[in-house]
C-alpha cells in the first residue's frame, strides 16, 4: 500500500486543455480550497474513484502535435478506441486506397491523385517508400498520468505481418518521454521460394520527449527516428507474350523477372522544436531538423535478372546504384495572438547535398525562405487562415483556407523546384543532367457540408492547373512537360444511418484531365470506395461489433509502371489496368479497450469475368487472404 500511494502521488496531472482551447503557455493556478475526498493536501488528485479503483484510461494518456503547440492552439487527444475503419490497417488501406503499390505491404507506392509537395525547395526525389516512414513533424507527444503502452499486431494471410509498439510515461508532471517501434515482414505474394522469402522488411524506431518549464514559458519537443526499409524486388510477372509458359494469377507459382535484386532505403531524422514566451501574446521559437536518406540498389547481372534491365549499361556484371541525400534545416520565428488572430513570421535556412558514386560532383544547395501565417478564429465553427512562404529566388507557396459550418474553401498557388534526382542522376542504366524550370500549380478546393440526423453529404470540387510538370516518360527517362494540364475533379462523400444498427459510407471521385500536358498524368476516370456494415453493442454493451463489406473500385486506365533500379514510376501505354471491383468482408469488435479485426480479402475472387485484378502493370492484387489483427492498451 505504501508503494501504491507513492506511485499515485507521483502522477501529477497537468492542466487539461479542451479541443479548440488556446494554449495559455503558463501553469494554471487555482484558488486555495479545502482538500476534497480523493485529493491530497498539496492539491494533487490521486486519480482514484470512490471504490479506490485506478481510473487510468484513454483520457489520462493524452497526446498532442507540434503543429498545434506552434499555433498556440494546443489540443490534447485521448487514445482512439473506435472501431471505424479499423480493419484497414496497412498504410495503403489507411489512405483510403489512394496509393498505387505493387500488391504487397511495404512495396513501392505512389499517390493515385496529383499532390502538391509540402516542400517547395529541393527534395531527394526518392519517395517510393515515403508511405512507410513517419515524418518527425507529425510525431505524437504525450501528456500521460501513468505509464502507457500501446501494442498492435497484424497477421496477414500469406505471412504478411506488422507489429507496432508504443510506450510513454511522465518523468514528472512537466516532462514526458517515450519510444515507438514498428516493423513489417511481408512475404512475397508472387513466386516465394521459402516461408521467410520476404518482399519487404521494415524496421523503424523513434525516441521522443517533451518538457515545459514550471512557469509554462518554455516548451521543448524533441525526437530521433530511424527507418530501414529493405525490398527484394521481383520486377513483376513476365508477360505471357514474352514467355508462353508465364501465366497471370498463379500467385505463388508466377514467373517473375527478378530474384537477385534488392533496394535498401535508410533514413535518420533528428528533430526538435522549442519556444519561449517573452510576454503575453508574443513568443519566439526555433525548429531544427537533420535528415539523411541513403538509398542503395544492387543486382547480379550475371544471372537471370539481367534480362529485365536495359542491355546498355556502364557495368556489365553487376549494379550498385548509390545515392545519399542529407539536409540541415533551421527555422527561426516569432508568433503570438493579437485581436483574436494568431500570427507567425519566420525565416528558414536549408542546406543540403546529394551525392552519388556515379557523379563526380555533389549536388549542393543552400536555400533561404521567408514566410508567415495568419489565423482568425471567429468561433468554434468559423475560421479563416492564410499562410505563405517565399524561397529566394523564384519559388513560392500561397495558401488560404476558409471554414464555416456549411462550406470549406481552399486555394493554393505554388511554384516549386524539381527534385534533386530529376535534375541530376547517375546510375548503371540511366544518367542525366538537367536544368528544368520550376513547376507551377494552382489548386482550388471546395466542399459543401450537409448534415442531418440520419445522413451526411460532402459534395466537393477540386480544380488543378499544372504547368512545367516533370515526370518519367515511357522511355524511363525524366522529362519536363511544356504544356499545361487541367484537372476537374468533382467528388462526393456520404454517410447514412439505416435504422439504428446499419451504416453505409461511400466516396466517389471523378477526374477529367485536359490541356496539352494531360498525357503526363495517369489517373483513373472514376475512383470509388464504399462500405456497408452492421454496428451495434452486444452482450449488455460489453462487446462492440462492426460486421460488413468494404468495396473499392477504379475504372480502367494505363497506370504507371515501376522501374526498381531507380525506384520511380513511369508512363506506359501497353498495359491497361482494367476496372475491377474488389470486395472485402470484415469483422471488427472491441472488448473493453482491446480491439480485434478479422478480414477476408478479395471475397469476390472467382465470381468475376476476370480471374483477378492488377494494381500496377504486371503486378497482381491480393488473392483471397484472411487477416487477423489485435490492438490493446495498457495504462499502468
Amino acid at each position: 500500500m505504501l508503494l501504491l500511494a507513492n506511485a499515485v502521488q507521483a502522477q501529477r496531472p497537468i492542466p487539461q486543455i479542451r479541443p479548440g482551447q488556446v494554449n495559455p503557455n503558463q501553469r494554471q493556478v487555482r484558488e486555495a480550497q479545502p482538500p476534497q475526498e480523493g485529493e491530497e493536501l498539496d492539491g494533487r488528485r490521486t486519480l482514484l474513484d470512490d471504490s479506490t479503483r485506478m481510473v487510468y484510461g484513454p483520457n489520462t494518456a493524452l497526446y498532442f502535435y507540434e503543429k498545434d503547440l506552434k499555433r498556440n492552439s494546443l489540443v490534447l487527444y485521448p487514445q482512439d478506441t473506435l472501431l471505424d475503419n479499423f480493419h484497414n490497417y496497412d498504410p495503403v488501406a489507411k489512405s483510403g486506397w489512394k496509393y498505387q503499390d505493387l500488391g504487397n505491404i511495404g512495396s513501392a507506392a505512389t499517390p493515385v491523385f496529383y499532390q502538391i509537395p509540402e516542400l517547395i525547395g529541393t527534395r531527394s526525389g526518392f519517395d517510393a517508400y515515403d508511405l512507410y516512414h513517419r515524418n518527425p513533424e507529425n510525431n505524437r507527444y504525450f501528456d500521460t498520468k501513468s505509464p502507457f503502452t500501446n501494442m498492435s499486431a497484424f497477421f496477414g494471410g500469406g505471412n504478411r505481418n506488422m507489429l507496432d509498439i508504443e510506450f510513454a510515461r511522465n518523468v514528472n508532471p512537466r516532462w514526458n518521454v517515450g519510444f515507438e517501434f514498428h516493423t513489417i515482414r511481408a512475404r512475397k505474394t508472387l513466386n516465394p521460394v521459402a516461408r521467410d522469402d520476404n518482399m519487404a522488411t521494415n524496421t523503424a524506431y523513434s525516441l521522443h520527449t517533451n518538457y515545459r518549464s514550471e512557469n509554462g514559458k518554455y516548451w521543448f519537443l524533441g525526437s530521433f527516428s530511424r527507418t530501414r526499409h529493405l525490398v527484394n524486388e521481383i520486377g513483376g510477372i513476365i508477360p505471357p507474350e514474352q514467355d508462353s509458359t508465364s501465366v497471370y494469377f498463379t500467385y505463388e507459382d508466377a514467373k517473375v523477372w527478378l530474384r537477385y535484386s534488392q533496394a535498401r532505403d535508410l533514413r535518420q531524422d533528428y528533430h526538435f522544436y522549442h519556444e519561449y514566451k517573452v510576454r503575453d501574446g508574443f513568443q519566439v521559437y526555433h525548429v531544427f531538423d537533420r535528415k539523411n536518406q541513403t538509398l542503395i540498389f544492387e543486382t547480379d547481372l550475371t544471372k537471370s535478372d539481367s534480362l529485365f534491365f536495359p542491355q546498355e549499361r556502364l557495368a556489365k556484371d553487376s549494379t550498385l546504384n548509390f545515392n545519399d541525400f542529407a539536409e540541415w534545416r533551421n527555422e527561426f520565428g516569432f508568433k503570438g495572438s493579437f485581436g483574436g488572430f494568431y500570427y507567425n513570421a519566420f525565416t528558414r535556412l536549408r542546406n543540403g547535398r546529394m551525392r552519388s558514386r556515379s557523379l563526380e560532383e555533389k549536388d549542393i544547395f543552400n536555400e533561404v525562405y521567408l514566410g508567415g501565417e495568419l489565423i482568425g478564429k471567429i468561433s468554434e465553427k468559423w475560421s479563416l487562415r492564410a499562410d505563405g512562404e517565399y524561397l529566394l529566388p523564384g519559388a513560392f507557396r500561397l495558401h488560404g483556407l476558409f471554414v464555416s459550418p456549411w462550406l470549406e474553401l481552399e486555394y493554393t498557388k505554388a511554384l516549386y523546384k524539381p527534385t534533386s534526382m530529376q535534375q541530376q542522376y547517375g546510375g548503371n542504366f540511366y544518367q542525366w543532367s538537367n536544368d528544368f524550370s520550376n513547376i507551377g500549380v494552382d489548386q482550388v478546393k471546395g466542399t459543401i457540408k450537409v448534415d442531418f440526423e440520419k445522413f451526411k453529404l460532402r459534395p466537393s470540387l477540386t480544380i488543378n492547373r499544372v504547368n512545367n510538370y516533370v515526370y518519367f516518360g515511357a522511355d524511363r527517362k525524366v522529362a519536363q512537360n511544356s504544356g499545361e494540364a487541367f484537372m476537374l475533379m468533382p467528388g462526393l462523400q456520404t454517410k447514412f444511418n439505416i435504422g439504428k444498427k446499419f451504416k453505409w459510407e461511400a466516396e466517389v471521385i471523378y477526374t477529367h484531365i485536359s490541356g496539352d500536358g494531360k498525357n503526363a498524368f495517369r489517373i483513373p476516370e472514376l475512383f470509388g470506395n464504399t462500405m456497408f456494415y452492421f454496428d451495434s453493442p452486444a452482450f449488455d454493451e460489453n462487446v462492440f461489433v462492426q460486421l460488413g463489406v468494404d468495396v473499392r473500385y477504379k475504372s480502367s486506365y494505363f497506370a504507371n509502371a515501376y522501374f526498381p533500379a531507380y525506384q520511380q514510376f513511369y508512363l506506359q501505354d501497353r498495359f491497361d489496368v482494367y476496372a475491377y471491383p474488389v470486395v472485402d468482408l470484415f469483422l471488427d469488435f472491441r472488448i473493453n479497450r482491446t480491439r480485434v479485426l478479422l478480414k477476408y480479402n478479395h471475397l469476390n475472387a472467382g465470381f468475376m469475368n476476370q480471374e483477378g485484378y492488377f494494381v500496377t502493370p504486371d503486378y497482381t492484387g491480393y488473392k483471397s487472404f484472411i487477416d487477423l489483427g489485435i490492438t490493446w492498451y495498457l495504462f499502468d
